[in-house]
């Protein structure tokens, strides 16, 4: 067969997990990018403590993977898990319905903050442990494709190979985003029409249909060595990092004890003698010095298992390290990525959002600008930008992952610019038509368009940086960790979350406390500084950009090894 005819086209298990994921992200999205408002117009929060709390949230999210993927790679069965965490995800979903309901109907309109965090609670754990078991499931099913079709792997087989994979992840983020669209533009138009109930209810039956489907796919998925809890043969490269470490504090206790002092010349003849009586090497009877075990032999045994295995504890431990200042680099674009559902839909609720006499845009929606962008530019990016990099590039891969990423932080630092320079300009009209006798103090005359530009250009670098992030841990991490490696990516944005939410009390309390303590978040968005805190973000994300560029001539990724051990294994012996 045509190693262009094996490139097109994704197995049907793939296929049906795209969907999956899709309508995982419909039922997400359908809650996170408007919960900001529901947050500040129904429970009641200030504008600062709302987007701390959706923060957050998204990063207890993203962060919660870094906890299950280990225990989904060494004991979890990635099916059972993919069942089991999706009804989690939709417990959680019918408890905030439940939250909503319950609201609605009381005396007081007044919102359960315990039973609405606990809501939001199982979401994030149901979100945590199937995102990327989810990923990595899907993985699978490409793995076995690929073993089928490139079963000796020439030159051009492997650039084929590599660009089938890419071509998985940009499907896989292009269904994400479908679902993301979906659930940006109808649900944030239900929510604001019908109200939070019916908006939360939605999601929690998308939720069940995705369960229903997902157990649909049963006669075509790749499974696993084993059902249920896995059966361990081998340690995983994660538990061999703590025994790395266990085998480390013994030794050097084994090596203090056995400091001897001696007293006379008898101690080292009898030492001496000692020696001579029980051999060092193992005798042909294989009776002799089995319980002998050294500080020089110990690690030597540990290192052949390793080799065996693949990658031993050290090994694990540099690779983690490695991706380190990478992964470190790349927090300042996860920040951004949280404006647009806080502090970009807070900007859009003040601005002109009339289309006609009677229809407002609802702000959040605007939010689908990003993922429409990304639909629409995909298949641009796949059929024209990847084919005249790998002419310019004269390889058969194109651009390079890393630099894919590079391209994604540049245009989100000219993103946050845009919005810095567009709420400077929104400040300035909400201060002249103060004046004004029609002045309406919650609705500034600049049209909500104006946060296209920011929107559109976010999506465009989303292309570039999170479908080349997905790829880069993917590829950078041993297989039996590759639960792992999607964690790694989705705590990127966990971590980042949180970098947000802290610096949104860092900046709060030193605006506060400066002369004028004008609070920058300030709940009247016409006394708020939110420009200041945008130039702020595009002053570090900069930083953290041309460190990046260091970082990337000195970095050696490890995928070109890890597939020339594949071969190895693969070879006829």
């Amino acid at each position: 067969m045509d190693i262009e005819q094996k490139t097109r086209g994704l197995g049907k298990s793939c296929a049906l997990l795209i969907v999956i994921a899709g309508m995982e992200r419909y039922a997400f999205k359908g809650v996170a990018s408007n919960l900001v408002t529901y947050l500040t117009d129904v429970v009641k929060m200030s504008n600062s403590r709302a987007a701390k709390t959706v923060n957050t949230w998204a990063g207890f999210t993203s962060m919660l993977p870094l906890f299950s993927a280990p225990l989904a790679d060494a004991y979890w069965d990635r099916f059972f898990t993919i069942l089991a965490s999706s009804s989690v995800y939709f417990v959680g979903l019918v408890g905030l319905t439940w939250t909503a309901f319950a609201g609605s109907r009381s005396a007081t309109k007044t919102i359960s903050t315990y039973f609405l965090y606990s809501s939001l609670c199982l979401v994030s754990i149901g979100l945590g442990v199937l995102n990327p078991s989810l990923q990595a499931f899907g993985a699978d099913q490409l793995d076995h494709d690929l073993d089928k079709e490139f079963e000796l792997l020439s030159g051009d087989q492997k650039d084929a190979k590599a660009t089938r994979k890419t071509q998985f992840f940009q499907w896989w983020y292009f269904g994400v985003c479908a679902g993301s669209l979906m659930g940006v533009t109808v649900m944030a138009y239900i929510q604001d029409t019908f109200g939070w109930v019916l908006g939360f209810a939605i999601p929690g039956i998308a939720m069940f249909l995705l369960i229903l489907l997902f157990l649909s796919g049963c006669g075509i998925y790749v499974y696993g060595a084993g059902k249920g809890l896995k059966t361990k043969t081998t340690p995983t490269p994660f538990e061999k990092i703590l025994k790395l470490i266990k085998g480390r504090v013994v030794n050097k206790k084994k090596q203090q004890r056995s400091k001897y002092t001696l007293a006379d010349e008898e101690d080292l003849d009898a030492m001496e003698l000692e020696l001579q009586e029980r051999p060092l090497c193992k005798c042909d009877d294989g009776t002799e010095a089995e319980d002998i075990e050294t500080p020089s032999t110990s690690p030597q045994k540990s290192d052949d298992e390793s080799s065996k295995t693949g990658f031993s504890g050290v090994d694990t431990i540099k690779l983690v390290l490695r991706l380190l200042p990478i992964w470190t680099m790349l927090l300042m674009f996860a920040v951004i990525f949280q404006l647009p559902a806080t502090f970009f839909t807070k900007q859009g609720m003040t601005m002109k959002r009339n289309i006609g006499s009677s229809f407002k845009i609802p702000p959040a929606t605007l939010q689908s600008t990003i993922t429409l962008s990304i639909i629409l530019l995909m298949p641009l990016y796949e059929r024209i930008l990847i084919p005249v990099t790998k002419r310019i590039k004269n390889n058969g891969q194109g651009i390079s992952v890393m630099e894919r990423m590079g391209v994604g932080m540049f245009l989100s630092i000219i993103a946050i610019v845009i919005a810095a320079l567009v709420e400077r300009k929104r400040l300035d009209i909400s201060q002249k038509v103060k004046s004004l006798p029609d002045y309406d103090p919650e609705t500034v005359p600049l049209s909500i368009f104006w946060l296209l530009p920011q929107y559109i250009l976010l999506g465009i670098s989303d292309i570039f940086t999170v479908v080349g992030m997905q790829e880069f841990f993917y590829s950078e991490v041993p297989v039996r960790m590759r639960t792992m490696g999607f964690a790694l990516y989705t705590s990127v944005f966990g971590v980042g979350s949180f970098v947000s939410a802290g610096l949104i009390s860092v900046v709060e309390a030193y605006s506060t406390s400066t002369g004028e303590g004008k609070n920058w978040f300030a709940d009247d968005m016409s006394e708020a500084r939110l420009d200041k805190y945008y130039w702020l973000l595009a002053l570090t994300s900069t930083i953290s950009f041309v460190v990046y560029v260091v970082l990337c001539k000195y970095f050696k990724s490890s995928s070109n090894d890890q597939g020339t051990e594949e071969e190895k294994e693969k070879a006829p012996k």
